[in-house]
């Protein structure tokens, strides 16, 4: 069996010589090598150094999208507390890297942001729906809050009585969680609301999909 690996392996660097500009430039391509690397326990971007990371300088690639990604997720921060779509960050670092940067999947995203998390608890993916939210900030997010969320997803905003319908919670459960998300900035409340207040995720607003980040705020938003 380990004769095997030690084979596959030695095939896999063939092909990666062979195809390193196809891996690095197109994300489909890139997707299909990451697949046939984890078959046999293979993470291309485990070390900055070695073959894999000379060969294709996919070290680097993930490295400096990482930045890319903090850049754009702090200068956004003061509008969704730290919560964005994968969509609306693909969207954003598409922008930053310009016409003729090295395309980037939203594969490619999610794979720098679990690098990410070894800076500390700041980021985090959290499943919403058909997509994912990428939580940029150090808050303390259990899966009571990841449900409402969830719930969130298709208005944009949620209120009490939808949590205890839908959830079948007490009150007190669904407001705590409100609370907590109003704290962190998560989540916006509107008391004008007709019925009862609406609790919004700025995060889930599609009108601010179309938005871009001004120079001003990306200058505020970097130290």
């Amino acid at each position: 069996m380990s004769k095997q690996l030690d084979m596959f392996k030695t095939n896999l660097e063939e092909f990666a010589s062979k195809h390193k500009q196809e891996i690095r430039k197109n994300p489909e391509f890139r997707v299909q090598f990451q697949d046939m690397c984890a078959t046999i326990g293979v993470d291309p971007l485990a070390s900055g150094k070695g073959f894999w990371s000379e060969m294709l300088g996919v070290g680097d690639f993930y490295y400096e999208l990482g930045v890319q990604i903090i850049e754009v997720c702090l200068a956004l921060k003061h509008r969704n507390g730290g919560l964005i779509t994968l969509e609306e960050l693909h969207q954003q670092v598409l922008k930053g890297r310009g016409k003729f940067a090295q395309d980037v999947s939203q594969d490619d995203l999610l794979r720098a942001i679990k690098k990410l998390k070894v800076l500390g608890n700041g980021f985090g993916i959290i499943p919403v729906g058909g997509t994912y939210l990428i939580q940029s900030v150090p808050a303390e997010l259990n899966m009571d809050h990841t449900v409402v969320l969830q719930l969130a997803e298709k208005k944009g905003y949620v209120t009490v009585s939808e949590i205890r319908s839908s959830l079948k919670w007490e009150t007190e459960r669904a407001k705590q969680v409100l609370e907590h998300l109003l704290k962190e900035g998560m989540a916006w409340l509107d008391t004008q609301a007709a019925g009862e207040p609406q609790y919004w995720l700025p995060a889930l607003f599609t009108e601010l999909y179309s938005q871009d980040i001004t120079p001003e705020e990306a200058k505020e938003a970097i130290p």
